[in-house]
């Protein structure tokens, strides 16, 4: 690799890094503000007579669980019917409706945020579906994420209180006022750039080597906005975001792994200013940088040695890679990506390296922290502190105590299934997709096209993706079967809804805390070896976790 590419690379991170760095703090303290604002917008009154809400009332932890599992389930309901009815909807450009178990699949996958996507959109699914069914989506859940990490702030913030919130409002909220002026801005940025945005369905051009070729059309760019801002990740097309209609040029990729990056980051500053601390938001972003850093530079070291005959032989490993980002700007979008529970690729995980591959499938099992997806990400890292707190309690025989909340039995055991759910499903649905002699035939013959350690990878990605809400593939598995439609589909729904109502309970008991004083014996919370112990607790809880899988997988392969 010349110097050229390593310095143009070197530009790219620390471009986003310093833009990151610029919205960290106006960002968030809007999230904090929205979220704090005890007024409401003239549109948002008028959505909450529509439905019936008083935005003025408050729930339970358990009345704002009801809330998140009713709209969810409505979505799961909505978006299934308008794909069984897809012929018959206008813009449907004469598709046909989609078959049962992929219908149940993909609207599962949307309304949980993972947008795992088992076919071709573009000769799957017409305009209304993509538009009125997923695009919704990708606003509804990103926006159901960002409520519930905000119910687990005001459990830390509040005192004494037997609720965290109104979810109805918390949800229209984060529409109105967050996602959706961003997406439009980042939309006209999209269209600005070449990004598609038109109704032309397919169109036939002459090449000009004489043949016909079809070329699909869309619209593309008001997707994409809310694909990557809500770190949901479904394709417009089945190449993703390696599309040049979805993402025409290398500026467009950092704009993208922006858009992705922005919210997450931000987000530990909106805790900090909604519990009246900052330092803890910094602490917070710390850890998740100390693991985000490493892991990318990791993997784009590991693709830029280019291991294996292969790349040897090539030169370098550009398999599956667009020229027009290369390896720097490859890797960074993979890490980003799957740091983030978006699933946007710009090229084809599955063609990486062994050992390339397995960092995106480690930054999933870390359960997407670093800074994860939309509320999740924070959620999921203030679950971890919540064990960090009780671990150094233990170690220096100090308080279990996190931000004036006393940590006892009952949120250790809040904290612990949460972070047992997510390897639980992936760990079974991998063993069952081969113990059973009739599902591991068809496993092997249809999903498997690389036969052997490669192919187990590829069923270990799938299950880390789906249970972890993430959605990237490695595309050389075969998932449009009733056994990987069922399997990960339920993968994916347990996956996004156990944690959720985890964290709620245990936002429901702190908030029903008061606030317990500091003293010599609190464990402070906002200094280096609190962040270092967080990132160690992150990365060992993992590691003893799927260790023994990846051994048989990517680390058998990488290491041959």
């Amino acid at each position: 690799m010349d110097a050229s590419t390593i310095w143009a690379g070197i530009l790219q991170i620390c471009t986003v890094l310093l833009i990151l760095a610029l919205l960290y703090r106006p960002l968030g303290d809007w999230i904090a503000h929205t979220y704090a604002s005890t007024k409401d917008w003239r549109v948002e009154r008028g959505v909450y007579r529509l439905i019936g809400v008083d935005s003025r009332s408050e729930q339970t932890w358990q009345a704002y669980t009801r809330g998140v599992l009713v709209i969810s389930a409505v979505g799961v309901l909505f978006v299934y019917a308008m794909q069984r009815f897809q012929a018959v909807l206008p813009y449907s450009l004469g598709l046909p409706a989609v078959p049962e178990g992929l219908a149940f699949n993909t609207a599962v996958s949307f309304v949980t945020n993972t947008n795992w996507q088992s076919y071709s959109p573009e000769t799957t699914l017409g305009y209304t579906v993509q538009l009125a069914g997923l695009a919704v989506q990708n606003f509804v859940s990103a926006a159901v994420g960002i409520a519930v990490a905000v119910a687990l702030v005001r459990g830390l913030a509040r005192r004494g209180s037997p609720t965290i919130g109104n979810f109805w409002v918390d949800l229209i909220r984060g529409i109105t006022r967050l996602l959706l002026p961003l997406a439009i801005v980042a939309a006209i940025a999209l269209l600005t750039a070449g990004v598609v945005q038109n109704f032309a369905g397919f169109t036939a051009v002459d090449t000009i080597a004489g043949a016909t070729q079809t070329i699909p059309g869309g619209p593309v760019a008001s997707q994409e906005a809310i694909k990557e801002l809500g770190t949901n990740g479904g394709g417009f097309f089945n190449a993703n975001s390696a599309h040049p209609f979805e993402n025409p040029a290398p500026w467009t990729s950092v704009f993208e792994i922006l858009l992705l990056l922005a919210i997450p980051v931000a987000m530990p500053r909106a805790f900090g200013k909604m519990i009246g601390d900052n330092r803890q938001g910094y602490a917070i972003l710390a850890a998740m940088s100390v693991i985000a850093i490493v892991s990318i530079a990791v993997l784009t070291w590991v693709e830029s040695l280019g291991l294996g005959s292969a790349p040897q032989l090539a030169g370098a490993a550009m398999e599956g890679k667009e020229t027009r980002y290369g390896i720097w700007g490859s890797t960074l979008f993979a890490g980003a990506t799957t740091l983030t529970s978006t699933g946007a690729v710009n090229s084809m995980h599955d063609s990486f390296t062994a050992l390339g591959g397995m960092i995106p499938m480690i930054n999933m099992m870390l359960g997407e922290i670093a800074p994860g997806g939309v509320g999740s990400g924070l959620y999921g890292m203030l679950v971890l502190a919540v064990i960090a707190v009780f671990v150094g309690g233990l170690l220096i025989g100090r308080t279990p105590e996190y931000v004036g909340k006393r940590i006892g039995p009952t949120e250790m055991k809040l904290a612990s299934l949460y972070i047992l759910v997510t390897p639980t499903l992936v760990l079974s649905g991998l063993a069952l997709s081969f113990a059973i002699p009739a599902v591991r035939a068809d496993v092997e013959s249809t999903s498997i096209w690389n036969p052997g350690v490669h192919g187990l990878s590829e069923v270990i990605y799938a299950f880390t993706s789906a249970a972890n809400n993430n959605g990237s593939a490695f595309a050389g598995l075969t998932a449009n079967t009733p056994w990987l439609n069922a399997a990960l589909g339920t993968a994916m729904l347990l996956g996004r809804f156990i944690p959720i109502v985890l964290v709620l309970a245990l936002a429901g008991t702190l908030a029903s805390q008061q606030r317990v004083p500091e003293t010599v014996g609190t464990l402070p919370t906002h200094r280096p070896q609190f962040v270092g112990l967080l990132v160690v607790v992150a990365v060992v809880v993992t590691a003893l976790t799927y260790f023994p899988i990846l051994t048989l997988g990517p680390l058998a392969e990488g290491l041959v």
